[in-house]
């Protein structure tokens, strides 16, 4: 089959653009043609890949993406692919992967009814209409399904168009045999002694992944486990707003910022705890990434994967309705808190739980809606 996969930008540290980059690679493992269109591709060119790069010029974000959009539309038309995957909400898609929260949703819950009123809420809104509205026959694959409520919600969708996946977390964060010794070679190339404490954070987006939060509950523990503890941030985003955080609550010593890497593995293997107090989050692919590699999760309730903490007895959930002093109280406790109980119990968690195989179950849907489409092509 000829497939065409679509998303605004491509950057290699993105959960939602690993994403792509997994199920794409399975598709084009099994002989697919694979044509990828996006405005920005930000790495390595991929081996059978036919990457379209498509300018757009506009100042506001909205308005770049009714560019793209529009001058997507042709492309598709001209090619007659045989199925279209949609990795962010736009028209004309035969499948769409839901790695975004509801948009209608969010803005409804935190935004006043003012911002309804605005360009860019209109325009969000009816790239997420396309996709969802009663009657379309785009197939959703689903990664959280608490999201197939709230699309239900203001959509109306038909319920048999929701296919929910597994998680899909790579197999190389998993903790391989020799964890000791690459734990202690990264930790002493960073200076950290045995007594001292590495906090994680990994995730581009900094406001969303909650690092204002990480860094208030870092500020906010006792002294003698503040001067232990040091926070690493991983992720593709401009630190500079949290840097001046940081100072204002005199922490500066404490947080580094390592910008995006393709080494979190090791990372994740020399941290002590990871930290992942989202705003919102469909999912939280870190948190299962840091369960495989038997790191222990600090989390909270409104991230889709963090039952899985719960599940694995591997961690703390902070619950909602949010509040910095229940996060801070669940921090000095882990900190000070032996991990071996929790560090054990995500390992095993980790042989057992079907949490690999997203990408093998997309491409296997991607496949049966190619089929579907030969039986009821598109007009």
């Amino acid at each position: 089959m000829r497939l065409a996969f679509c998303l605004f930008k491509y950057f290699p540290y993105g959960g939602l653009q690993r994403d792509f980059m997994r199920i794409a690679r399975e598709c084009r493992n099994r002989g697919h043609e694979v044509h990828v269109y996006t405005m920005h591709w930000d790495g390595d060119p991929e081996p059978g890949f036919n990457v379209h790069i498509i300018k757009t010029k506009a100042w506001q974000n909205h308005a770049r993406l009714l560019s793209f959009t529009n001058k997507l539309t042709p492309h598709l038309q001209a090619a007659r692919f045989d199925v279209v995957i949609g990795f962010n909400k736009m028209p004309h898609l035969d499948a769409y992967y839901a790695a975004d929260v509801c948009y209608q949703a969010r803005v409804r819950e935190h935004r006043r009814a003012f911002y309804r009123l605005l360009p860019r809420y209109r325009q969000y809104v009816a790239f997420e209409e396309s996709v969802f509205r009663l009657g379309n026959p785009v197939e959703i694959l689903l990664i959280s399904p608490q999201q197939q409520k709230a699309y239900s919600q203001y959509y109306q969708t038909e319920p048999e168009r929701f296919h929910l996946l597994p998680p899909g977390i790579a197999k190389d964060r998993m903790a391989p045999a020799n964890a000791a010794e690459m734990r202690a070679a990264l930790r002493k190339a960073y200076g950290f002694t045995d007594e001292q404490i590495l906090l994680l954070m990994v995730g581009s987006g900094f406001k969303t992944k909650g690092v204002d939060r990480a860094i208030k509950g870092l500020a906010s523990l006792s002294p003698a486990l503040k001067s232990r503890c040091r926070l690493f941030v991983i992720g593709q985003d401009d630190p500079a707003r949290f840097q001046k955080l940081a100072v204002t609550w005199q922490v500066s010593d404490r947080v580094s910022f390592l910008g995006g890497r393709s080494d979190v593995p090791d990372f994740l293997l020399a941290a002590d705890l990871l930290l992942h107090p989202s705003y919102h989050e469909n999912t939280g692919t870190a948190i299962l990434e840091a369960l495989v590699a038997g790191l222990p999760v600090l989390t909270v309730e409104a991230c889709g994967y963090a039952h899985y903490v719960t599940e694995a007895e591997a961690g703390t959930v902070v619950p909602a309705p949010y509040k910095q002093r229940e996060f801070n109280a669940a921090l000095e406790k882990m900190v000070s808190s032996p991990q071996t109980t929790w560090r054990q119990n995500a390992l095993a968690f980790a042989k057992e739980a079907d949490i690999y195989s997203m990408p093998c179950k997309a491409a296997d849907l991607i496949e049966q809606i190619g089929q579907k489409r030969v039986l009821t092509p598109r007009p």
